[in-house]
């Protein structure tokens, strides 16, 4: 059985990546032409090493995808682009640290550029740092006040330090700019049942997660809800749509065990969750399980 973390995929959706270690990687390029070492051609100038970085990022390399980055930067040591996009590869790598450190790069060269900033917030919220996300997002949005993605991380943010209201505001106005979108209607919805909610919180997930399109992810989402609300058949017809009974029965347990928590600490419990958002920390003391995809 394949373990994860309600919270941890469900809480908060940040679109987080990962990232490998800083030291240059190993280049799986042979048959091109590298800086002429073979003497097929000219080095491989900025512009084309971008091209390659991001065709073999979406060809699921990522340690190759850093490494060409990392050598554009090297040619082009002002542009910002090759220090987003190895950011950008690292989060989805799972290292994090790593990110953080491409990104204040990408920042050193240009303070207000909107997806470093964006980056490097979603890098600390995901490490369990979302006292120093509060900067960079606060400088992001002075640029671009209504950008219903930047107003999804405010919130997520204020949801961390236990800032419900203000959480609740920003999805609110971001659903406003993007309405329907499925991460803000989550990120409400779970909003809503950490401050006991749950009737709201179940109206906006439900057509989402009961829809033909929705991901597991929304349905054990709304399955949580229905467990912190102590709908217990609600949220067992809904978890069995991808968990095994076994599965179904253990999520149960574990959502009448939050709802013996106290108000603040059952928030403590869910928010501790949603900051192991990373691949490594999600397979560790999972309470959810869901079943291998076939």
């Amino acid at each position: 059985m394949k373990r994860f973390n309600a919270a941890a995929y469900l809480v908060f959706a940040l679109g987080v990546v990962a990232l490998p270690g800083c030291e240059d990687l190993p280049w799986h390029l042979d048959p091109l032409s590298i800086n002429g070492r073979d003497g097929g051609g000219p080095p491989l100038n900025y512009a084309t090493l971008m091209r390659i970085g991001a065709a073999a990022h979406a060809g699921g390399d990522l340690a190759t995808a850093v490494g060409i980055y990392r050598r554009a930067a090297s040619i082009e040591p002002l542009a910002v682009a090759p220090f987003v996009a190895a950011g950008n590869t690292l989060m989805e790598m799972g290292e994090f640290n790593e990110a953080i450190i491409t990104y204040q790069a990408a920042l050193a060269r240009e303070a207000h550029d909107p997806e470093a900033l964006r980056g490097i917030a979603r890098a600390y919220l995901t490490s369990a740092r979302p006292e120093l996300a509060g900067e960079p997002l606060a400088v992001a949005y002075k640029d671009t006040p209504d950008d219903p993605k930047l107003l999804q991380l405010i919130g997520v943010a204020d949801d961390y330090v236990g800032q419900h209201a203000e959480a609740q505001a920003r999805y609110r106005r971001a659903l406003e700019l993007l309405p329907r979108d499925p991460a803000l209607s989550l990120n409400l919805a779970l909003s809503l049942a950490l401050t006991g909610n749950y009737p709201e919180a179940v109206g906006i997930l439900r057509p989402i997660a009961t829809a033909a399109t929705a991901s597991p992810r929304e349905r054990q989402t709304l399955a949580l809800i229905y467990g912190l609300q102590g709908d217990q058949r609600a949220a067992e017809q809904i978890a069995r749509r991808d968990l095994d009974p076994p599965s179904v029965q253990r999520n149960l347990a574990y959502y009448d065990s939050l709802r013996r928590l106290s108000p603040d600490a059952r928030q403590r419990a869910i928010r501790t969750l949603g900051m192991q958002t990373a691949p490594k920390a999600a397979v560790q003391s999972a309470p959810v399980e869901q079943k291998r995809a076939s």
